[in-house]
């Protein structure tokens, strides 16, 4: 069996959409690590979740869909808990785990783009915490 079809078990979402398995199962005939193949799959799996929730093809996705995307992904409660004090407290995941979750994102995108699917990407090219933690600006890039 295939990493490939493991993740589409791990996340039914990746199986409705074949160019999402198709662009998994690329990474694994390239010999990426499981763990990689995991984490890309994670991520455009929560990625194609929002999309469906929102009513959006991922294929046509603009950047409204990517960027209620990293909204979530600030907003999502910590796993620390409520109680947890820390300088990030609150909700919203690291900084670098949202980069984490927009890497398989982009290059999804990049995948389609290559496919001749789509002309353009829109992905975020910078996610970071304003210095005072009070909330999150995203910068948008044309690609």
């Amino acid at each position: 069996m295939s990493a490939a079809v493991g993740v589409t078990e791990k996340w039914p979402v990746l199986g409705r959409h074949e160019r999402a398995a198709g662009w998994l199962q690329v990474w694994c005939d390239l010999g990426r690590a499981p763990r990689t193949i995991d984490a890309y799959a994670r991520g455009l799996a929560e990625y194609l979740v929002v999309c469906e929730r929102e009513g959006g093809d991922p294929l046509v996705a603009g950047r409204v869909h990517i960027a209620v995307y990293v909204r979530e992904l600030t907003e999502r409660p910590s796993r620390r808990g409520a109680n947890v004090v820390s300088i990030d407290s609150g909700s919203g995941l690291a900084n670098a785990t949202i980069q984490q979750r927009l890497v398989p994102v982009r290059l999804f995108y990049d995948f389609l783009m290559e496919e001749g699917l789509r002309e353009s990407r829109w992905a975020g090219a910078a996610i970071r915490r304003a210095a005072s933690g009070a909330g999150t600006s995203v910068v948008w890039c044309r690609g």
